[in-house]
Formats: structure tokens, C-alpha cells, sequence
């Protein structure tokens, strides 16, 4: 049996199970203006006038919850009783390798189904799948890798982002690697082709070229296959933008209207860039497949189709905090509820808690007003949270998890209202999932 590591949760105080609106200092109200401390409902100008969007119930899960952690040097589960009190720390899998994204498949039911997008020391980037909820894993027998052409010497760096196809694709999986290239699966991660409609094209390629290189690479990441439609696909890249396809990946076209780019100087006619943008990471409202939410490298922005213009949200967030950040989760029955983790964006970007004082925020209304919340989280900290390291589980009262680059893992059982450190002293966590 493996050595396991067990943690006690404060959330199995009673009060934890209450209704945040219950405690007040769990749930700190934050207005967009900072000198107004009061709740959200009382500012009139944006919320007034937006009411509460309508969809249909989604599903509701119960009981345990397992964590699929992604780390530097390996891959864990964290696993937790009942209620989410308490959680075991697994041994690492795939020890000493760089693991980036670590997705269990959710149209299996008992999720045995189970890949690893992975960066060896001995075999480079590449794909290990599990078939029995990851007790044994084998190398994918064809990695993703760009097809062989004359005079091009193209190769895949990092297998950066792992998504599951459509709920009427039952073994189909998208990669997206470093540099940009997004491939696919038809046997649940054994075999994976390129994606030719993106890696092949030249209108692509110049999207990719004018937009310029990028300090950590150009990774392709946030693969959303639209609930409503398996042939509508978006995807993001930083640092070239998001882009859409509706008809399988076969031909894409930019989707940035709206979106700031404050690292470059603005354009001599007036005009948005095209392309060149840096989303940090998107997301799509599982309900109500038209809502998308994005968080940039400038500024928090949401979109509901058909319209093709971003809001920026983020400018609703307190002014001393700002609206810059990498993870942003939305609520999996409301598509009105997001979550994301500021971080400080001053002149010399240290990408760390605003002002050593970590904390999460809350809208509960698609944007137009936020709350602090960081009871249980440190006092004092300087944290950093990657793009793919924020996830939630779909129990009534939403789970949110969130791991840091310190290698501590934060849980909270009630929506975010507050917060219990269940891991401690892993290597740098590069992605959180919920199995």
C-alpha cells in the first residue's frame, strides 16, 4: 500500500455548512468602488439594470471529491471523505516528470478513464492514459507531434492541455502543445493526428507570426468544445489570442474585439488589434454553452453569443486590487457566479498576491459587482496561482480548490466563503482538477 498522508479540514466546523450571507466575515462585500464598503446589491448603475440570466438546472453531485494535481515533478490525487472534511494525499505518479494537465473523462462515469499530458526527462513531451482510474498508466504508442514537411523542422515542445470531446464523442480527447499546435484523439489518448485546419493553415500561421513571440512560449490552452455543439470549438494562446472554429477545427477566425492590449502601443488608425492578445485562461458556462468568461493578461472580460465584443468586467473589481490574474472558474448550475484569484500587475509584474494579502474573488452576478473572500487563507503571503490551478466540483454548495506555485493545495466547501489548506510541501503545482 502506498504512504499516504491525511489532513483535517477546519471546514468540518458546523458553521462552515451555513449559508456564506450567515457570517459576514467570510464573505467580505466589495463594492467597484473601493470607498464604498457596502454590498453588491446596493450599487445601482451596473446591477439595476441586469437581471438574473435564466437557464435550465444543471447536475448536482454528492460525496467524495478526488483532486487530480498536477505538479513539476509529478502527479498526485487528494482525496476526501464525505462531507469534505478531510483529505489523503496519494504518493506522486509519474515522479520526477513535468505533468501539466492531469483530466480524468467525464463521460465515463466511474472516470477509469484518465490522461496526463507529460514532459519526460528521457522521452520528451507526451501522453500517458490510464484505463483503470489511474492505478496503472502506458505511453500513448503515438504521441501528439506535427506531421513531417519539407523544410519545415517544427516540434512539439510541451503537451501543454488536455480536453475531452464532445458527450456524443465517446473516446475523442484535443491536445493543445507548445508551440501552438492542437491535436486529436479518436481512442481515448492511444493514437493522436494533427489537427490540420489549425496547424496547416497559413492564415493561422500569419495570426501566429504577426502576433510575435512569447517570453514562455506560444501555448495553446482553454480547448472549450461547446456543450450545445460538438463542431464549435474555442481556444487561446498566449500570446497570440482566442480564436473559433465552427466547423471542427477546419478553418478559425480571431475572436478579440474588445479585448485591452496595454503592452502594445496603440495603432496609428484608430483601430483594435486582430490578433496578439494574452488570455490567461477561458471558460464556458456548462449550462448555458453561449456564456464565456476570460482572464487576460489585461483585465477580466465576459461574452455571451451571439455578440463579438468582450465586456471587461474586471473594471467592476476595487481599484487597488485591479482585475489581472491567471485562473477563473464559473459556478456549474449558474452561469452568473465566477470566481478568480487577483494578482498583482504593477509596472514590474510580480504576479503574487496583491499587496501579500492573498484572496479570492466572487461575482454572483456575471461581473458586474465582486467580493473578497480570504477567511483561511494566510494573512500574509505572497502566492502564485497558475492558469489551470483553479477548479470546482459540482456538489449544492460548490467546492472550489486551488493550488500554488509553493506547492500548498487550498480548499473550501462553501462556495469560497472560507478557506482550509489540505496539502502542504508539494513541488510547484501546475494544474488542479476535480476527477
Amino acid at each position: 500500500m502506498p504512504a499516504s498522508t491525511k489532513t483535517k479540514a477546519a471546514a468540518a466546523k458546523p458553521a462552515s455548512t451555513k449559508p456564506a450571507a450567515a457570517k459576514p466575515a467570510a464573505a467580505k462585500p466589495v463594492a467597484a468602488k473601493p470607498a464604498a464598503a457596502k454590498p453588491a446589491a446596493a450599487k445601482p448603475a451596473a446591477v439595476a439594470t441586469r437581471p438574473a440570466t435564466k437557464h435550465a438546472p444543471g447536475p448536482t453531485t454528492t460525496g467524495p471529491v478526488t483532486l487530480l494535481v498536477s505538479t513539476i515533478k509529478g502527479a498526485y490525487q487528494v482525496k476526501s471523505n464525505a462531507d469534505r472534511t478531510s483529505w489523503t494525499l496519494s504518493d506522486p505518479k509519474h515522479f520526477g516528470h513535468e505533468i501539466y494537465h492531469y483530466v480524468a473523462d467525464p463521460r465515463d462515469a466511474k472516470r477509469k478513464i484518465q490522461l496526463v499530458a507529460a514532459k519526460t526527462g528521457h522521452l520528451g513531451p507526451t501522453i500517458y492514459r490510464s484505463l483503470d482510474g489511474g492505478k496503472t498508466f502506458a505511453e500513448s504508442t503515438q504521441p501528439p507531434r506535427f506531421p513531417a514537411k519539407k523544410g519545415e523542422k517544427r516540434s512539439v515542445q510541451k503537451t501543454f492541455w488536455l480536453t475531452p470531446g464532445h458527450a456524443t464523442e465517446p473516446g475523442v480527447w484535443y491536445c493543445g502543445c507548445d508551440p501552438a499546435g492542437l491535436f486529436r484523439s479518436t481512442d481515448n489518448g492511444d493514437t493522436w493526428e494533427s489537427v490540420e485546419g489549425w496547424n496547416a493553415s497559413k492564415k493561422v500561421a500569419a495570426y501566429l507570426t504577426s502576433a510575435g513571440p512569447s517570453p514562455g512560449g506560444l501555448f495553446l490552452h482553454s480547448l472549450i468544445i461547446s456543450a450545445d455543439n460538438p463542431r464549435h470549438m474555442y481556444l487561446s494562446i498566449s500570446a497570440a489570442g482566442t480564436f473559433e472554429s465552427n466547423d471542427a477545427g477546419k478553418n478559425w477566425t480571431p475572436l478579440n474585439s474588445g479585448v485591452a492590449m496595454d503592452f502594445a502601443p496603440p495603432k496609428t488608425d484608430g483601430t483594435e488589434y486582430e490578433v496578439g492578445h494574452d488570455p490567461h485562461c477561458m471558460i464556458q458556462s456548462a449550462i448555458m454553452p453561449e456564456r464565456l468568461y476570460q482572464q487576460n493578461h489585461c483585465g477580466i472580460y465576459r461574452l455571451t453569443r451571439p455578440e463579438k465584443t468582450w465586456t471587461r468586467i474586471g473594471n467592476n473589481m476595487p481599484k487597488e486590487i485591479g482585475d489581472i490574474g491567471f485562473p477563473i472558474a464559473v459556478h456549474p448550475r449558474n452561469p452568473d457566479m465566477i470566481w478568480v484569484v487577483p494578482m498583482d500587475g504593477t509596472s514590474v509584474w510580480p504576479r503574487t498576491s496583491v499587496s501579500g494579502k492573498p484572496a479570492v474573488f466572487r461575482s454572483k452576478n456575471a461581473g458586474d459587482s465582486w467580493q473578497r473572500l480570504d477567511k483561511g487563507l494566510p494573512k500574509k503571503g505572497w502566492l502564485t496561482i497558475y492558469r489551470q490551478a483553479l477548479a470546482n466540483d459540482a456538489h449544492n454548495k460548490v467546492g472550489l480548490y486551488f493550488g500554488t506555485t509553493s506547492g500548498e493545495l487550498f480548499a473550501s466547501a462553501d462556495e469560497g466563503s472560507s478557506w482550509t489548506s489540505i496539502a502542504q510541501h508539494l513541488p510547484r503545482i501546475l494544474a488542479v482538477e476535480v476527477q
